[in-house]
C-alpha cells in the first residue's frame, strides 16, 4: 500500500465518520437525519431521500414529500421503525416530523453516540496504517526497500495517520458544541 493510497483511504474514513455524525440530532432539522432510513420499495431497500423530497421549512420540522403518493404510508412506517426516534405524522399528501427539544439526558447520550462513531472512525484509520505498515515491512523483507526508506515510510505513515486522526477528533468537538449548545 502506497501513502497515497493510504491517505486517500483516510480521507474516505474522514468523510464517513462526518456523514455518521450528522444522523445525530442536535435539537435542529436537518434533512440528514433521514439519511440512514431505508424503505422497503418493491421489495428492495431505498434510501428514503431518492424516494421523496426533504425539506427543513424550520428548526423544528422537516417534512419529507414522497414522489409517488402510493410510497406514503411506506415512508411512513419505515421512519417509525428506523432509528431516528421522531413521530410521522401523514397528513396524506406529505409527512410533518416535529423535532422536540432536547432534554440534557438525551444531549448526553447523543454525545455519547458522537463519540462512539469517532472511535470507530479513529480505529478505522489505525487499521488503514496497520495495513500500510505490514505491506511496507513485506517490501523492505522481500529487498524492494532498504532499512532506512522503510523506517522513513513508517514515520511519514504515522505522522499521515494522526493528522486524519486529530481531524475526527475536531469534528467530534465541532459536533458535541452543536449537540450541547441549547
Amino acid at each position: 500500500m502506497k501513502l497515497a493510497e493510504a491517505e486517500s483511504t483516510m480521507q474516505k474514513t474522514v468523510e464517513a465518520t462526518l456523514r455518521s455524525f450528522n444522523t445525530i440530532r442536535t435539537g435542529r432539522a436537518n434533512a440528514s437525519l433521514l439519511d440512514k432510513v431505508m424503505v422497503d420499495y418493491y421489495g428492495s431497500p431505498t434510501p428514503l431521500k431518492s424516494l421523496a423530497n426533504i425539506n427543513t421549512p424550520d428548526s423544528s420540522t422537516i417534512t419529507v414529500q414522497p414522489y409517488d403518493r402510493n410510497t406514503l404510508n411506506l415512508i411512513e412506517k419505515s421512519i417509525s421503525l428506523s432509528d431516528v426516534g421522531l413521530t410521522p405524522n401523514n397528513d396524506g399528501s406529505l409527512i410533518r416530523l416535529n423535532i422536540p427539544p432536547l432534554t440534557s439526558d438525551r444531549r448526553k447520550e447523543f454525545v455519547k453516540l458522537a463519540a462512539k462513531y469517532a472511535e470507530e472512525g479513529r480505529v478505522a484509520i489505525r487499521s488503514i496504517r496497520r495495513d500500510a505498515i505490514d505491506s511496507i515491512r513485506k517490501q523492505e523483507k522481500n529487498g524492494e526497500l532498504s532499512e532506512d526508506e522503510s523506517r522513513d515510510r513508517q514515520d511519514d505513515l504515522q505522522k499521515l495517520t494522526n493528522k486524519y486522526i486529530a481531524k475526527i477528533d475536531d469534528l467530534l468537538a465541532e459536533k458535541e458544541k452543536d449537540i450541547t449548545t441549547v
